[in-house]
């Protein structure tokens, strides 16, 4: 199997997958994350962007009860994850990751905040349905 050539780095995509509140939503998330980005030659991102991606879809499933998407955009040599869920309510603040090692939970927002350059979150309105959407950035430099 040949890999498809790498895309120009100047020209801006974006893929969404919309996804049930299904646990097994996070690791279909993971490996088409992986997919998406192997096929546009930013492999050096695969591992981070995965890990991350698979904490915000977890929110977005553990914490709310209706369908959730994951959002995945590369411009400018910025990779924008980001997940949307049903929930309006802001996330929780996350607390320091050194505090939170040894927790069972509560951790996400931590490690996206140790991980990614930059995470924010907005309310959304998609289809008519109120919610919010978690995102982080990866520089690619």
């Amino acid at each position: 199997m040949s890999e498809a050539p790498p895309t120009d780095p100047a020209t801006p995509w974006e893929y969404t997958l919309y996804i049930p509140n299904d646990l097994r939503a996070v690791t279909v998330s993971r490996r088409t994350l992986r997919l998406i980005l192997t096929m546009h030659g930013l492999i050096r991102l695969v591992d981070t962007a995965e890990l991350l991606a698979a904490e915000l879809v977890s929110n977005a499933v553990r914490h709310t009860k209706g369908p959730a998407a994951l959002r995945v955009r590369w411009a400018a040599g910025v990779l924008r994850v980001g997940a949307w869920d049903a929930d309006p309510e802001p996330p929780e603040p996350p607390g320091r990751f050194e505090s939170l090692a040894e927790a069972e939970e509560g951790r996400g927002l931590a490690l996206v905040r140790a991980c990614a350059d930059v995470w924010g979150w907005q309310p959304l309105v998609r289809g008519g349905n109120r919610g919010k959407y978690v995102w982080c950035d990866l520089v690619a430099a």
